[in-house]
C-alpha cells in the first residue's frame, strides 16, 4: 500500500507536469515580451509613435504552430500525453514538435515530486517547488537568449530572504542575507576585474542577481561549492561545444544554466557533497 507521503508527492508530480507546460510558455514568451517593451521604450524616448499591436503576454494570444499558425486545441496541450498522441508532430501540417516541450514538463514534474517527497506537503516543500520552477525557467531562458529577467531573478532573491526570515528554509536570515550580498558582490567584482584587464564583458548583471538569489536560498556557506561546480560544468560543456563547432556566434556561453545546475545539485545533495565532487571536501 502506498504511503500518504508518496501519494502526495505523486499528486504534486502531476501538478508539476501542468506547471511545466506553463513554463514552456514563460520560457518562449517572456524574452519576446521584454524585447517588445524595450522597443516601445526606445520609440518613446525618440518621440516616435508605435503602431497598435495585438496583445502579447503569457496568456494571449493562444498557442499556435509556428509553421502553419494552427491554433493548439486544449486536448493537444495535455502535458506529455498530447505529444505522444500526436507523435511529436503538429496535427495540421505535420511539422515536428521539439522534444524539449515534454522534457521540460517531465523535469518539472520530477522536481515537484522530489520536493514534496523530501520535505512533505509543507510550506518548505511548496517553497522548493517554487524555487525549482523559477530556476528551471531562468536556466532555459538564459540558454536560449543570454537573458536573465529581473522579473524572475529578483523575486527569487527576495523569496529566499523572506522564507529564511520566516524559518521556512533551513537557512538563517543572517546566512541568507550574507549569501545574497556576497553572491552579488563576488561576481560583480570578477566582472569588473575581467573587463578592466580584457576590455570585454565576461558575464551579465543577471548572473550577479541569480548568484545572489542562490546565496539567499542556500546561505553564504554554499556559495563556493555552487560557483566551483558551475565553473566546472561550464568548462566541460564549453570545451565540448568548441570541439563540436556548436558554439554560438562570438563563442559566448551563458553562465546562468550552469549556476542553475549547481543550484539544483545543492538542493539535491547539499553543498558539502559538491565540494567532495570537485575534490575540495576539506574546505
Amino acid at each position: 500500500m502506498l504511503s500518504l507521503e508518496i501519494v502526495q508527492a505523486g499528486v504534486f508530480g502531476i501538478i508539476g507536469l501542468l506547471v511545466g507546460s506553463f513554463l514552456n510558455v514563460v520560457i518562449y514568451r517572456l524574452p519576446k515580451m521584454m524585447e517588445k517593451q524595450w522597443a516601445l521604450e526606445v520609440a518613446e524616448f525618440k518621440g516616435e509613435t508605435q503602431p497598435d499591436e495585438a496583445v502579447f503576454n503569457l496568456m494571449l494570444p493562444p498557442s499556435k504552430c509556428p509553421k502553419c499558425a494552427h491554433q493548439i486545441k486544449w486536448y493537444e496541450n495535455i502535458p506529455v500525453l498530447s505529444y505522444l498522441f500526436l507523435r511529436g508532430k503538429c496535427s495540421a501540417c505535420q511539422t515536428p514538435i521539439t522534444l524539449r516541450y515534454p522534457t521540460i514538463e517531465l523535469v518539472t514534474g520530477a522536481l515537484f515530486f522530489y520536493c514534496i517527497w523530501r520535505w512533505g506537503l509543507t510550506p518548505t516543500g511548496l517553497a522548493w517547488c517554487g524555487f525549482s520552477a523559477t530556476l528551471l525557467s531562468l536556466s532555459m531562458i538564459d540558454w536560449d537568449t543570454t537573458l536573465l529577467p529581473d522579473d524572475m531573478t529578483l523575486p527569487l532573491l527576495w523569496a529566499g530572504l523572506l522564507l529564511a526570515a520566516l524559518k521556512v528554509t533551513n537557512v538563517s536570515l543572517e546566512s541568507a542575507t550574507w549569501g545574497a550580498a556576497a553572491g552579488y558582490f563576488s561576481l560583480w567584482l570578477i566582472y569588473w576585474i575581467f573587463k578592466l584587464v580584457t576590455g570585454k564583458e565576461g558575464m551579465g548583471y543577471g548572473d550577479f542577481k541569480l548568484f545572489a538569489a542562490l546565496g539567499a536560498w542556500f546561505g553564504w556557506q554554499a556559495l563556493i561549492p555552487i560557483i566551483l561546480l558551475a565553473s566546472v560544468i561550464g568548462a566541460i560543456i564549453g570545451i565540448a561545444l568548441k570541439f563540436s563547432s556548436k558554439l554560438r556566434e562570438g563563442g559566448y556561453i551563458p553562465f546562468g544554466p550552469f549556476l542553475g545546475l549547481a543550484g539544483f545539485s545543492a538542493m539535491f545533495f547539499g553543498s558539502q557533497a559538491i565540494l567532495k565532487l570537485v575534490g575540495l571536501a576539506s574546505l
